[in-house]
């Protein structure tokens, strides 16, 4: 199972920096796209849809939902991180209450602000610089690492069991502490306040561990382990990222509102 999770990271890594080195950029955003509607196809799983032409026809209509906002202007996609923002909160304070049933159009509802608004933050972030997308992909690997080696060094006090047993309040912690190192260092190198920088990551840090906790607990809903088999060893596209959609929109927005650049 190591050798087979090693040799996906790898091969992930490398089509990673195919499209975001090689690739023109309405490319890249296409090849996003797609990756966004195959998670799509796996979150119509979480609705206990058996028959393939259902799932297709959810797929589908996430597929025009990320059409329509890919030519939003600058205010209209503001607005839709605003939205994504809000209900992430809503996410965190949804946690509590599970296992309490989720309603059946409430998960569909919620697939679309999972991915609708990661589509527009990634592709916001490809067109301000690579760099910035590269920086909200390492926050959240460093928050994520941090929280795995701290949790099994550490972990004592469970964070959520219902949803996510393995998961602990020391990993947490771990996790925050290296993303608060990774901050000083990125703003002693690129010269920016580390005060505004350092808030900054660890909210992003924060957000993307709710991200986590959010797609589990759908996943526990829907009675299933990994949301696909995509990625060999490391499960589907929602299980790679689910912390990333709950940054992203943050991220931008705070790139903004901080005036943040490099």
């Amino acid at each position: 199972m190591l050798k087979t999770r090693v040799i996906t990271a790898i091969a992930a890594l490398a089509i990673i920096a195919v499209v975001l080195f090689l690739l023109p950029r309405p490319w890249a955003e296409v090849v996003i796209g797609l990756l966004l509607l195959a998670g799509a196809w796996e979150w119509s799983g979480f609705l206990g849809l058996d028959r393939p032409g259902v799932r297709i026809a959810y797929t589908a209509v996430v597929a025009v939902c990320l059409a329509a906002v890919h030519t939003a202007s600058p205010a209209q996609a503001e607005s839709v991180l605003l939205v994504a923002c809000a209900w992430w909160l809503a996410a965190f304070l949804w946690t509590f209450r599970f296992p309490t049933p989720i309603p059946t159009i409430a998960r569909w509802v919620c697939g679309i602000l999972v991915i609708v608004p990661l589509f527009v933050a990634l592709y916001m972030l490809l067109r301000l610089g690579v760099q910035y997308l590269l920086f909200i992909l390492l926050i959240v690997w460093v928050a994520d690492g941090g929280a795995f080696f701290a949790g099994k060094t550490f972990g004592r006090v469970k964070l959520a069991p219902a949803i996510s047993p393995g998961k602990t309040w020391e990993g947490v912690v771990g996790g925050l502490v290296l993303v608060a190192l990774l901050a000083v260092a990125v703003a002693l190198w690129r010269e920016i306040n580390v005060g505004v920088l350092l808030p900054f990551c660890l909210a992003v840090a924060a957000i993307s561990i709710v991200g986590d906790l959010t797609v589990s607990m759908f996943k526990r809903t829907a009675g299933i382990k990994d949301s696909g088999t995509l990625f060999p060893g490391h499960g589907g596209v929602l299980d790679r990222i689910d912390s990333v959609a709950a940054a992203a929109p943050l991220f931008v927005l705070g790139l903004d509102w901080l005036g943040i650049a490099w």
